[in-house]
């Protein structure tokens, strides 16, 4: 029977890895946001994520109005619907707390948001698989635990990355906002996807694992070059604007 002071530390224990990678993640804005948006935006995430679990509850009833294996909790369709809701979920944070705010003032605040809300998401969801493997011993929570901090932690920021790289570009595409915003939540909900489902057809082993470790690879050298792109993409854009003020004056 789990006494306080073991919830308490079960509790802390699954935002740490959130912390740990949000710290990390940080460092990519040259101009800090403010911690009470940080905060905003990391609790945001951590208040909407039930909803990512009744609409995932609510494709499983499906099947009793129309029997189907599709509907099963084991099927692709279910992973990626899945991965729809929570990337859509993890957006909606930010839609919420960050697009109309003035601190939202440069596009790789777009990403850093995104991560930020990715972040509070998969800390409720390592509060509650804790609490659900600790009946099976210490040793396994831990072992999940680990195997989280490194993974599905890390893919909810990788793959908020990605929609919010999306985002950033809406910052100088504005009449493309709308169709930006929704290829950045299908290919971040692909990659969400692909990853669930590599583990699902291994079951755990070390085939799958390896799968799933790769792509996060792929992902992260992916979302690198993004930091990267945004970053340029926005000087060369503050140049043109102030040569472009500078001939107006002239």
């Amino acid at each position: 029977m789990l006494t306080p002071l073991h919830a308490e530390s079960l509790v802390v224990l699954g935002i740490l890895p959130s912390l740990v990678w949000l710290t990390f993640y940080l460092k990519q804005d040259r101009n800090p946001e403010p911690k009470s948006m940080i905060s905003k935006t990391f609790l945001m995430g951590i208040i909407l994520s039930p909803l990512a679990i009744l609409f995932q509850a609510g494709f499983g009833q499906l099947s009793q109005i129309w029997p189907s294996p599709i509907f099963e909790g084991s099927s692709a369709a279910f992973f990626l619907w899945a991965a729809l809701v929570e990337e859509v979920v993890k957006f909606s944070a930010v839609w919420f707390i960050v697009l109309k705010s003035p601190e939202f003032d440069e596009p790789v605040d777009a990403m850093i948001y995104l991560i930020t809300a990715g972040l509070g998401f998969a800390a409720i969801e390592n509060i509650l698989v804790l609490f659900r493997t600790i009946p099976n011993g210490a040793s396994a929570a831990f072992t999940i635990w680990t195997l989280r901090s490194v993974g599905a932690t890390l893919l909810h920021a990788l793959s908020c990355a990605i929609t919010g790289y999306f985002l950033a570009m809406a910052w100088f595409f504005q009449h493309h906002r709308k169709k930006l915003i929704l290829v950045g939540l299908v290919l971040a909900t692909m990659f969400h996807f692909t990853f669930n489902m590599f583990l699902a057809a291994a079951d755990g082993q070390l085939r799958g694992l390896g799968l799933a470790t790769s792509l996060l690879g792929v992902m992260s050298f992916l979302v690198s070059m993004l930091f990267a792109k945004i970053k340029e993409r926005h000087i060369q854009h503050q140049a043109r604007l102030a040569a472009l003020t500078n001939s107006e004056v002239a």
